[in-house]
């Protein structure tokens, strides 16, 4: 879970640099409030991943190619996951965020319980969907309440901290995923997963309070009244802002690019560290659980820690930052996929695995800070909506048909030479990511602001 003492600096150096609307809520609140909505992101990325950590098992039990996997961990799951988001978040920003975000919660879980039970291809796609459609009401309403907890300047270390989930959740669907389902059966490791998760959303419920919308951002309220008071944001003209503004767009564009290389090594890396590099689970349960767990989590912090730094200088950072993480992983990656060895390619992946996600933390706290505080919903949800769909939706796709076509020539290395062909994609990424840097000096020299 994110490091305690590391909230508890952040939220006292918030309460002693944001005046008195900070002070809403203390130290202790913040850590509460953070902790447990990392825990949700935690169940939610777990939840989402734990098919493909499970996948040797699942194609053995349910007989089902690469493609149809690339189809059920990518395509399936986020058109639902990404097109529920977008009503959600427009829902949230009117409602109450927090009551949102524990109904998401339950539906997802009792979702995953669905997969463990399902017994055919078709039971586990419909179980699947309707995990998506839960999950698309977790991450924007957390979004926003974690920047109603947090001032500017702070954000993108409280986010960054949030932004641990994923990696978190990788981690435990890797280590006690592959350990029951070695133990037991994978679909035991879905329903004790789903359990908790219903556990989790009565805590949310009951135990999260909502905190004023614009409570810490004062200097944005409009002529009417302090930002806590601002008016619903209404859905269309925010949907136009977020997509013709360049910064904004760009942002998402270039997230969802990166997505595409993340998600598709996310989603088959388990099963081509098994099949063509002679994991077995138990292993897979011990060293590649440690690898996402530490590697990732390092990626995710440090990257907050820099937008935050070097942003106060420059707003580029925001991406530059992932631009150059994306540019030095690759030859670690290439180095990966070649070796011939699992011990050796987890020596190589350690490097990836963090760099690669060095886009979440700036990709959030950027977009965050640039609307209004009434719009923070929904734009959260259109940011997953272009990057998810992009990188969710068509990663795992792309990689599991690409895997299905080399098989008929090359049967044993067919995912190897699937994983060869992302290497353009990071650059794609890459290129984006400098064309959002020239957008945020030009938005800057029109506005008269700091680049």
């Amino acid at each position: 879970m994110a490091n305690l003492e590391s909230v508890q600096k952040l939220d006292a150096k918030s309460a002693s640099a944001s005046g008195p609307a900070a002070q809403t809520a203390g130290p202790g609140a913040r850590a509460w409030v953070l902790g447990v909505l990392c825990f949700v992101y935690v169940l939610n990325f777990l939840d989402r991943q734990l098919l493909s950590i499970l996948a040797k098992p699942i194609q053995d039990d349910l007989h089902i190619s690469d493609g149809q996997l690339g189809l059920i961990t990518g395509l399936y799951f986020a058109l639902f996951y990404t097109l529920i988001a977008i009503p959600v978040g427009w829902l949230a920003d009117k409602t109450n965020r927090v009551k949102v975000l524990s109904f998401a919660c339950f539906l997802w879980s009792a979702a995953t319980i669905a997969c463990g039970l399902a017994k055919t291809f078709p039971q586990l796609v419909i179980a699947r969907m309707t995990v998506g459609v839960g999950e698309a009401g977790g991450v924007p309403p957390s979004y926003a309440i974690i920047s109603d907890y947090f001032p500017s300047g702070t954000r993108g270390r409280a986010l960054g901290i949030y932004n641990m989930g994923p990696p978190i959740g990788m981690a435990l669907g890797v280590a006690f995923g592959a350990s029951i389902a070695d133990a037991y059966s994978w679909r035991d490791a879905f329903i004790l997963v789903g359990a908790i998760g219903v556990v989790t959303a009565i805590i949310v419920f009951f135990f999260v309070k909502e905190p004023a919308r614009g409570g810490l951002d004062v200097a944005k309220a409009d002529a009417s009244g302090p930002a806590a008071k601002l008016s619903a944001a209404k859905f269309w003209p925010t949907c136009k802002m977020f997509f013709t503004r360049p910064v904004l767009f760009l942002m998402a564009l270039g997230s969802g690019a990166t997505q595409f290389v993340t998600y598709a090594v996310i989603n088959f890396t388990t099963l081509f560290l098994m099949r063509e590099k002679g994991m077995t689970l138990a292993e897979v349960a011990i060293y590649y659980a440690l690898l996402v767990g530490i590697c990732v989590s390092a990626g995710m912090y440090a990257s907050g820690r820099l937008v935050d730094w070097l942003g106060k200088r420059s707003k580029t950072a925001y991406a530059y930052v992932p631009a150059v993480g994306l540019l030095l992983a690759v030859p670690f990656f290439i180095g990966f996929v070649w070796a011939p060895t699992w011990p050796l390619a987890l020596a190589f992946l350690a490097i990836p695995t963090g760099l690669n996600y060095f886009y979440l933390s700036p990709a959030v706290a950027l977009v965050q800070e640039e609307v209004r505080p009434n719009q923070r919903v929904l734009s959260g949800a259109l940011l997953l909506l272009v990057m998810n769909l992009i990188g969710l939706g068509f990663g795992p796709t792309y990689l599991g048909m690409a895997s299905d076509f080399f098989r008929a020539s090359h049967p044993d290395n067919s995912l190897q030479l699937a994983f060869y062909t992302l290497i353009p994609f990071y650059f794609i990424a890459v290129a984006i990511f400098l064309l959002l840097a020239r957008a945020i000096r030009r938005e800057a020299a029109a506005t008269g602001g700091d680049a």
